[in-house]
């Protein structure tokens, strides 16, 4: 488990892994042709990659993933808000509301989970 980055279309092609796994590599590359005009060559060159970063694995022909969807999406928040804003939340929380209004039902899902991070 090293980089666990993406693009754009790496996160694509992810996307559609995570949305149908288990699945033949073969179906992978069948569904990439459709969806994004890969060739078979293309299809698994990404996903050696990504698998050599640790967020799926290719068994016997079926792919799966390491990692879920939300595992890797929170792994990003993470390194993003560290990176950018010295790990502090509310820093962060500040720029993004500073422009992006939060809605009543907003603030009150925040509310709720601050509540139970508190409790335990």
């Amino acid at each position: 488990m090293s980089d666990y980055q993406m693009g754009a279309v790496e996160s694509r092609f992810a996307d559609m892994i995570w949305d149908n796994e288990p699945i033949t590599s073969t179906e992978l590359a069948k569904r990439s042709e459709a969806l994004m005009k890969w060739k078979k060559s293309t299809t698994y060159t990404v996903l050696k990659r990504l698998c050599e970063k640790g967020i799926f694995q290719n068994q016997k022909g079926i792919v799966t993933s390491l990692i879920s969807r939300q595992e890797f999406y929170a792994i990003q928040s993470e390194k993003f808000v560290a990176e950018t804003f010295g790990g502090s939340l509310p820093a962060f929380l500040a720029a993004f509301t500073a422009r992006k209004h939060l809605t009543p039902e907003e603030a009150a899902h925040l509310r709720r989970m601050i509540a139970e991070y508190e409790e335990g």
